[in-house]
This record gives structure tokens, C-alpha cells and sequence, in this order.
């Protein structure tokens, strides 16, 4: 049994037209599937959800292509879903009420770099990864690293961050410019290469983490960085989870320029080790990397050092060749998979919470002790250097009661995030999963806020409904 979806979201299926399925077809050819397996594909993301198949797939190569489908849907008013690479957590990419998956997956070209400017335009289908290897030998890099090899434009979304985020930011923060199909299929541009404007409302920033419910976002302007001069990995273990979340908030509250810093339980470095055929001591443990210069990096790696002693940590173990680090962030970034593969046949629900780094050895200690108590498999993760942390829970799809208790746990969480000034998530975004969160975080006046804008961009509701507000 999956988490079951919003029953008042399914009653409100808008089937697809037989006079605009033609006109897709004829327009787009071969690019216009209604498979089954396509469909199937284009309706499942890695959230507890059903599969929940859009009526038909429409691969587009361009923003032209983009804002062909768009006009149709809105002269029909049939739903539009903006699909990526289906790494989503929240149930983003499900057709709750039907309509057509727009896939940006071959809009993966780079279209410009401007190395003197640190900036680079792409199309949405650019995965990090790929932009950053056609950057390669122009001595920048894109920081943004939510663990999957998402599509920028997916990033952009769900305003993503990932093991970066403590010094270069998230997707808010590196997102410069943006061209947008309107849900009336216009095209529009937000924001400009400069660093900074004052002109007008930011719509850029509105669009960043509207989740598709607002415009499809076709390319985006991003900020560069140069590769730094010297990078160290290393890794340090503790006696407890509490000990290195306490040694993170000393770390970040001297004003360590740490680049990365990742919390991993023994339950998730137990997964890790198994999966990826490593043999690191299984108690809690940091993954952390420094950037600088080489005088910079041994300076913020000793001052780390010393504080990880206070807390009983471990002499470091580095990490300095980069196939060392390329292993250990793989094998970080695998956690996900690596934990799915300790209990066969489970699904993953993963909690988001993201407080202020003072509150996050107590929000963690608490959201630990009740799933402790609770029996059910659990790992942790975070990107603790700014607070966020991620508790996730190995279901039995099959067991509706370990399903609920799961849930209750998560409400659980949620609700002590928000208690100690925090927030519902930190990346992943609200999709279906969080829309009750979102309420209890922002309050009623700020939703109905929020859904004054969304009618006012989308009269219609065909932008990926359903998701982030219950209309």
C-alpha cells in the first residue's frame, strides 16, 4: 500500500480533448506518446505515491515547443506537468488530475557561457553534472548539489540546495535570470545577468521554488564560481549524533568558511559501507570538505579539528586526491539507494526539516529518540552546516499501519521544526506531501496570499495543480 493521494485533487480530473491530442500529434509527431510505459514513467517520482500517469507525453526540444503545449492547454484548460528527471521526493511530477507531462529532458543544451561574468545560461534539461563538465576547462564550476543528478530547471523548482549549500547557497541564491512560459503560453524573461537590480517586482524569485504551479521555466541564468585553489575531504566519527551536530554549530557559529558538512548516522554509514563496498567505522560520522587556498584550507581544517576533539570526534581521516573525494561523495550521495537496499521491496518517506543551527542538535536528538522508540528502520542524513537534516523511514508498502505510524512520526518532526523557528523543508519542497505543513508554517493569511497569486498568473489552474496549494 502507497501513501494514499489526495481524494478531492482526483475528483477534479481534466481529460485531455480528442480535437487537442490531434493537434498535438500533428504538431509534435513522434515527440507525442500515450504509451502506457511513457505515461507510467511520467507519472512516478521517488515519493511514497501511486503511479498517477499524465493522458499523454510531450518531449520538447525548445521553449517554443514548450509554449505550443501551454497554448493548448489553455485553450482547452487541461492540466500541465513540467517533468525533468523524476528525482523529485514530494509527488511533484503526478498527474492528480490528468492532463499533459511536458518532458524538458532533450532541452540540454548549454547555451552560453560567460566566464569574465561567472554566469551561464541553460536550457532546463542541462543536469548539474553535465554543466559542470562542459565548464570544466573554463576553471569554474555550478555549486548547487542536491545528491541525484537533477536538471537545473527542476532545481530551480524546488528552490534546491543540497551539500554545497553552507557556503555558496542554494538555487535562490545562484539564480540570475529566468525565460518562462506564462500558463497563457507566453514567453517572458525575468532578471538579467547582473548581479543586482532594483527594477520592478522580483518575478524571478517568484518563479524559483514555485514547483511548476506558476509557468514552465525553459532557461536559466545561472551564477558560476571559480574551482578553488586546493580542496581537502575528510571525514571525522563520533560517539553520538549529538556530539557532531555540536561540533557543526560551534564550526559555523566561529565563521569556519567550511564548504561542506554532512551528517551521517550509523545507520546510514552501515548502508553506505555495504553498498558501496567501503569499510568506515559505523558510528556518526561528518563528511566534510574545505576550499581555498592551500594556506586557507589547512587553517579552517585545523580549527575544525579542534573543535571535533571537544566533542570526542576522531583524529580526521583525509581524503586528498580527488578520486579519494570522488569516492566518498559517491558514496554520500548513494545513501538514498544504499539505505533502500537494507530493507528489499520498502519505499523511502523522507523528512526535510531545516531550524535555526542553534536548535539543531535539539530538533535532531528529539526526532531521533521518537523513531528509536517507534522500531521502524530509519537513517539519517544532513546538511547540518545550515540546519537541515534529513530522517527518513524504509516502509513496508504493503503494511498500512507501518504507513501511519510513519506519517505520525513525520508530523511529528514537522511540527517541533516549526515549534524551534524552523521549517517543513529545506529543499525538497511541499509538491502534495506538505501542503497541511505549509498552512501551519506560513499561516492562513500568507496561503490565501499565495493563492491570490497563483489565480492571478494562472486563471485556469492548469499549471501543475494540485501541488504546493490544494486548488
Amino acid at each position: 500500500m502507497n501513501a494514499p493521494l489526495p481524494t478531492e485533487l482526483l475528483q477534479q480530473v481534466r481529460p485531455v480533448p480528442a480535437a487537442m491530442l490531434e493537434a498535438l500529434r500533428a504538431r509534435f509527431g513522434e515527440r507525442c506518446s500515450t504509451a502506457a510505459a511513457v505515461r507510467e514513467q511520467h507519472g512516478r517520482d521517488e515519493s511514497p505515491y501511486p503511479v498517477t500517469p499524465p493522458e499523454v507525453v510531450v518531449f520538447c526540444e525548445s521553449t517554443e515547443d514548450v509554449a505550443a503545449v501551454v497554448k493548448l492547454a489553455d485553450q482547452h484548460a487541461v492540466p500541465v506537468i513540467p517533468f525533468g528527471v523524476g528525482s523529485s521526493l514530494e509527488g511533484h511530477l503526478l498527474a492528480v488530475q490528468g492532463g499533459v507531462s511536458i518532458d524538458l529532458g532533450r532541452m540540454d543544451r548549454v547555451v552560453r557561457v560567460h566566464p569574465e561574468d561567472l554566469t551561464a545560461t541553460v536550457q532546463a534539461g542541462v543536469t548539474r553534472e553535465q554543466l559542470n563538465r562542459e565548464i570544466r576547462d573554463s576553471g569554474l564550476f555550478f555549486p548547487i548539489d542536491p545528491g541525484a543528478n537533477a536538471s537545473i530547471g527542476g532545481m530551480a523548482a524546488t528552490r534546491a540546495s543540497g551539500t554545497n549549500a553552507v557556503r555558496y547557497g542554494t538555487m535562490r541564491e545562484n539564480v540570475l535570470a529566468l525565460t518562462v512560459v506564462t500558463a497563457a503560453g507566453e514567453v517572458i524573461h525575468t532578471g538579467t545577468r547582473a548581479k543586482k537590480s532594483s527594477a520592478g517586482y522580483d518575478l524571478t524569485r517568484l518563479f524559483v521554488g514555485s514547483e511548476g504551479t506558476l509557468g514552465v521555466m525553459t532557461e536559466i541564468t545561472v551564477k558560476l564560481y571559480p574551482l578553488p585553489e586546493a580542496v581537502s575531504a575528510a571525514i571525522c566519527q563520533f560517539p553520538s549524533v549529538d556530539a557532531a551536530v555540536r561540533t557543526t554549530i560551534a564550526v559555523i557559529q566561529m565563521g569556519v568558511p567550511i564548504a561542506r558538512c554532512e551528517l551521517l548516522d550509523a545507520n546510514a554509514v552501515r548502508a553506505v559501507n555495504k553498498h558501496s563496498n567501503l569499510s568506515l567505522q559505523e558510528s556518526p560520522m561528518l563528511l566534510m570538505e574545505f576550499h581555498g587556498s592551500e594556506a586557507g584550507v589547512q587553517e579552517q581544517a585545523q580549527t575544525v579539528q579542534d573543535i571535533a576533539r571537544e566533542f570526542g570526534g576522531t583524529d580526521f581521516q583525509w581524503a586528498t586526491t580527488p578520486e579519494e573525494r570522488t569516492k566518498l561523495w559517491t558514496a554520500r550521495h548513494k545513501a538514498y539507494f544504499a539505505a533502500l537496499q537494507t530493507r528489499p521491496g520498502c519505499r523511502c518517506q523522507a523528512g526535510d526539516a531545516c531550524v535555526p543551527i542553534s536548535r539543531l542538535a535539539e530538533c535532531i536528538n528529539e526526532s531521533v529518540a521518537d523513531s528509536e522508540a517507534a522500531g521502524i528502520p530509519y537513517w539519517v542524513v544532513g546538511h547540518v552546516g545550515d540546519g537541515n537534516f534529513h530522517l527518513s523511514y524504509l516502509l513496508d508498502p504493503n503494511d498500512a499501519d507501518e504507513a501511519a505510524r510513519v506519517e505520525a512520526l513525520n508530523v511529528k518532526m514537522v511540527q517541533r521544526a516549526q515549534r524551534l523557528e524552523g521549517t517543513c523543508t529545506g529543499e525538497h519542497g511541499i509538491g502534495l506531501h506538505k501542503i497541511g505543513y505549509l498552512v501551519d508554517e506560513t499561516g492562513e493569511g500568507a496561503v490565501a496570499m499565495m493563492k491570490t497569486i497563483k489565480r492571478a498568473l494562472d486563471p485556469k489552474n492548469i499549471m501543475n495543480p494540485g501541488k504546493v496549494l490544494a486548488i
